[in-house]
C-alpha cells in the first residue's frame, strides 16, 4: 500500500469530529438546547462534538463552553434591555467573531428572535451555516421577519403542528417540524395524595395553583393580581386551597419579597404554600392555575391540567409591542388548538376580580372535566415524545450534507 493510500484510509477510519456554535438566552432556550446536544451526542457517539456559545446553567452542565452566559442575559421588555443595552451589545461582538474565527460546522439559533435574528443577519454572507431550533413566532407578530429568516437561515426545525404548513405559504421550503420538546416529557413526579401529604394539603379540597413566571418584572406585575384573587376566593370559599409556584429561576425570598412590597395580607389565605423546584408535581395536583403565558402553559396542557393563561407587561412595552400581535388569541395552547379553548387575561384583563371569577368557573365539575378533555386534544397534537432527538438527526443530517464552506 502506497503512502497516499495509507493516508486515504486512515483519513477515512478517522473519528468525526463536529464544532458547532449555539446561542440561547431565555431559561427555556437553555433548556432545549441543553437537551438538544445531550441527543446529538446520544445520536452519534462516535463524534466528537465541540459546542460552544451563549449558554444557561444546563447547556453548561452539557459541556457547553460559555462564551456568553446566557443567565445575564435573560431579559424582556424594551427598557429592561435599554438598561443593560451595552452587556447585549459586547455578547452579540464576542458570538459573532467566535463564529468568524472558528468556523463552526453550523450555528444552532435557539429562540430568542430579538438577538438571535439580528446574529444571523450579521452572518449572513461569511460562509456560516445556520440552523434555528424553536422557530420565532412570526405567525402571531411581527410576520414581516420571514423574509429575513428565508434569507439568513438554512435550516429552520419547528415544534409546532401548524408551523411547517405557514412558512411554506410563506415561500420558505427550509422548514422540518420536529415536534415539540416537552412532548411525552412532562410527567409529574408525586400523585395528587402525596404532593398533598408533603405539603399538609388536603387532597379532597380543591387545590388552586398559582404560577406568575420566571423573570423578575414577571412577578412584580403578576404575582399582586394572582395573590389579590386567590385572598377574593378565599373569601367566599374559605375550604380552597392556594399554591403559589416559584419559579427556578426565581427565589422564594424574591417572590415573599413582592409579595410584601405589595401589602398583601396573605393570613387572609386559609391555606396557602409556597413551593419551589416543583412546578410539574403542583400543576398534576391542581384542580384549577392561573399561569403566566410562555412554556408553563404547555406543561399545564401536557398534564391536562384546566388553566387561566394571564400575563402583564409595562405600559410603554405593552404600548410598543402589543399592537403588533396579529393572532386573536395569545397563550401557546390556543393557537395549537387553533381556537380558544382557555381564557386569557391579558394585560387590563389581568384584574383580581375577573381572575378570581375565571378560576371559580374552572372549578365547577363539568367545565373542568370539559378543559381537560380539549387539554388532552392539544397535547395529542404535540405528539408523542423524541423532538430532541428528531432535531439533532436533522442537525446531523444537514452539516454532513453540507460541509463548512
Amino acid at each position: 500500500m502506497t503512502d497516499i493510500e495509507t493516508e486515504v484510509q486512515h483519513t477515512a477510519n478517522a473519528p468525526e469530529s463536529l464544532r458547532l456554535m449555539i446561542v440561547a438566552g431565555e431559561p427555556s432556550g437553555d433548556a432545549h438546547a441543553a437537551a438538544l446536544v445531550g441527543a446529538l451526542r446520544a445520536t452519534s457517539p462516535d463524534t466528537s462534538f465541540e459546542f460552544f456559545g451563549s449558554a444557561g446553567p444546563q447547556m453548561r452542565a452539557q459541556g457547553v463552553e460559555a462564551l456568553v452566559r446566557a443567565d445575564d442575559l435573560a431579559i424582556m421588555g424594551i427598557l429592561e434591555v435599554a438598561r443593560v443595552f451595552s452587556r447585549f451589545r459586547m455578547a452579540f461582538k464576542k458570538l459573532k467573531e467566535a463564529a468568524l474565527s472558528r468556523k463552526p460546522d453550523a450555528v444552532i439559533f435557539v429562540d430568542w428572535p430579538e438577538f438571535n435574528l439580528r446574529l444571523a443577519k450579521s452572518l449572513h454572507g461569511h460562509n456560516v451555516r445556520t440552523i434555528y431550533y424553536i422557530s420565532p413566532q412570526v405567525w402571531a407578530w411581527r410576520s414581516y421577519r420571514v423574509k429575513q429568516i428565508r434569507r439568513d437561515v438554512d435550516l429552520l426545525l419547528a415544534i409546532l403542528p401548524f408551523e411547517k404548513e405557514w412558512f411554506a405559504r410563506s415561500k420558505m421550503d427550509q422548514v422540518q417540524y420536529v415536534g415539540h420538546p416537552l412532548a411525552g416529557e412532562v410527567t409529574a413526579k408525586l400523585t395528587r395524595e402525596e404532593f398533598s401529604r408533603k405539603h399538609n394539603l388536603d387532597p379532597k379540597r380543591p387545590i388552586v395553583v398559582l404560577l406568575p413566571g420566571s423573570r423578575h418584572k414577571e412577578l412584580l406585575r403578576i404575582l399582586p393580581p394572582m395573590m389579590n384573587a386567590a385572598i377574593e376566593m378565599s373569601q367566599q370559599q374559605a375550604k380552597l386551597q392556594f399554591v403559589l409556584v416559584v419559579a427556578p429561576s426565581r427565589s422564594i425570598d424574591e417572590a415573599q419579597s413582592v409579595i410584601t412590597e405589595a401589602n398583601i395580607d396573605t393570613k387572609q389565605l386559609p391555606t396557602y404554600r409556597m413551593v419551589h423546584h416543583e412546578t410539574l408535581d403542583a400543576l398534576a395536583a391542581a384542580d384549577a392555575a392561573a399561569v403566566a403565558s410562555g412554556t408553563a402553559t404547555l406543561e399545564a396542557a401536557l398534564l391536562n391540567t384546566p388553566m387561566v393563561i394571564v400575563y402583564k407587561e409595562s405600559a410603554v412595552n405593552w404600548h410598543t409591542l402589543g399592537r403588533l400581535i396579529t393572532t386573536e388569541t395569545y397563550g401557546l395552547v390556543n393557537l395549537v388548538a387553533g381556537r380558544r379553548i382557555v381564557t386569557e387575561l391579558i394585560q387590563n384583563d389581568l384584574t383580581p376580580q375577573l381572575l378570581a371569577s375565571e378560576l371559580f368557573e374552572l372549578l365547577k365539575e363539568e367545565r373542568n372535566q370539559q378543559v381537560r378533555k380539549e387539554l388532552h386534544e392539544v397535547a395529542h397534537q404535540l405528539g408523542e415524545g423524541g423532538a430532541s432527538e428528531r432535531a439533532a438527526q436533522q442537525v446531523l443530517e444537514f452539516v454532513r450534507a453540507n460541509p463548512s464552506r
